[in-house]
């Protein structure tokens, strides 16, 4: 597993160095580095739905060739929620709600941080199709047991025209171990008069080892549509690392509740799902 990793990271900073080159004469050594890279597969099945099997990789690069864009992003994921910018606690690969599209694409893109809580992104994603991103965000630390964070993601794309993913989350530290969350999501474009919206509500708990329990209860739905929650249902996800400390395991448990038209009852369905994730 350690060779594996030496191997996935290699591969990225030979990528990273060779598109730095294309910009100018200096050494990727003399100031390139790769961060907040991630690489997983995961599984997972409800009984109302196929089975979704899911790569997802991600990766931040710092080139000194393009030290004026700062950074350098690639990573393949849903093509949906690469433009979106969903939180991700919403993203499919985090929660086993229903999914309306469950096709990957790479996606790469430089950005630029203008202030600490403000940055640009260009960027393609499968197929060279382009799309932009201005991202803010702010913290309040209300006390020393609560905290807001407000995250304001303005985006453009041919697909969806100019659009927004606005998302607020309230954190209460119940003790150093235990902390409540509450994340609201709504995404709104030009193209459809209709918003779509995600809610989770849960208690995650930390144990030593990087091992962590969490129990959510989650929401959501499209305003605008005859029928308010399309799906809502409770989720508890374990995870632990399985090979020292940069390879995580996980297991998720769910039961939802989905419906899709007014005159319909709702209907039940169990979930399960597991995953790996190795950073590097």
């Amino acid at each position: 597993m350690n060779r594996t990793r030496t191997g996935v990271r290699s591969s990225v900073e030979w990528l990273a160095s060779g598109v730095d080159g294309w910009f100018g004469d200096i050494p990727f050594s003399e100031g390139g580095k790769v961060t907040n890279g991630e690489l997983g597969l995961s599984l997972y099945k409800r009984e109302d739905d196929s089975a979704s099997l899911g790569v997802r990789f991600r990766a931040r690069f710092r080139l000194p060739n393009l030290a004026s864009y700062q950074y350098l992003f690639v990573g393949n994921d849903d093509r949906r929620e690469i433009v979106t910018d969903q939180p991700d606690t919403f993203t499919r690969q985090q929660q086993l709600l229903r999914g309306d599209n469950r096709d990957n694409a790479f996606f790469a893109g430089i950005g630029a941080t203008l202030r600490d809580n403000l940055d640009v992104r260009l960027g393609f994603r499968g197929g060279l199709k382009p799309y932009g991103q201005v991202r803010y965000r702010h913290i309040w630390e209300v006390s020393p047991k609560d905290r807001v964070e407000f995250r304001e993601t303005l985006f453009y794309s041919v697909a969806d025209q100019l659009g927004s993913t606005t998302a607020l989350t309230y954190e209460h530290f119940l003790t150093p171990s235990l902390t409540a969350r509450w994340l609201n999501a709504i995404t709104a474009t030009a193209k459809s008069k209709d918003a779509g919206w995600s809610s989770s509500a849960g208690v995650f708990k930390a144990f030593e080892g990087q091992r962590q329990l969490s129990l959510e209860a989650l929401f959501n739905g499209v305003i605008g549509q005859p029928v308010g929650v399309r799906d809502y249902g409770l989720q508890m996800k374990w995870s632990q690392p399985i090979h020292q400390d940069f390879v995580i395991g996980e297991i998720i448990v769910g039961h939802f509740w989905p419906r899709s038209e007014p005159a319909l009852p709702r209907n039940r369905a169990w979930a399960i799902g597991t995953g790996v994730k190795l950073k590097f």
